[in-house]
């Protein structure tokens, strides 16, 4: 069995977290320009690594395999909620616990924080990793609609 460590990000992992970016392109909807979905989630990750919010990767025998992104955000209701901006596994790395052990670091931090809920979004079609979320205990909230207008 692999060796599996959840830390903190380091200025080191940054090509390996970079490379991983790729991944969030997953299941957002097909009308939205691919080229500008790739260039938005690489802006996402580098943001998030040059940000002062914590950030932790997922190292399997020493290789980054994952990471995940956290912050917090304020609800419309007011409440502050914990939000997770990114998360990825390698695609050689799914179904590993790589991912599950990084939301966990996610919950520890808001907990810790004395955040009550920690929320986050995927794409409507990203049917993998809806299914992950909900056996993590995440209900879906809100739903974004789209209609293309006419020219």
């Amino acid at each position: 069995m692999p060796d599996l460590v959840v830390r903190r990000y380091e200025e080191s992992d940054a090509d390996a977290v970079l490379a991983l970016a790729p991944r969030l392109t997953e299941g957002v909807a097909p009308w939205r320009d691919p080229a500008a979905v790739e260039r938005a989630v690489r802006g996402w990750v580098a943001d998030a690594i040059a940000g002062t919010e914590p950030v932790w990767v997922a190292a399997l025998d020493g290789r980054v395999v994952g990471f995940v992104h956290a912050g917090e955000h304020r609800h419309f209701t007011g409440e502050r909620d914990g939000y997770v901006g990114e998360l990825v596994v390698a695609a050689d790395a799914a179904r590993a616990g790589v991912g599950r052990a990084l939301m966990d670091a996610a919950h520890r931090w808001a907990a810790d924080r004395g955040l009550r809920r920690l929320t986050l979004e995927t794409g409507a079609a990203n049917a993998t990793a809806r299914a992950f979320f909900r056996s993590l205990g995440y209900a879906e909230e809100d739903v974004r609609l789209s209609r293309p207008l006419d020219s």
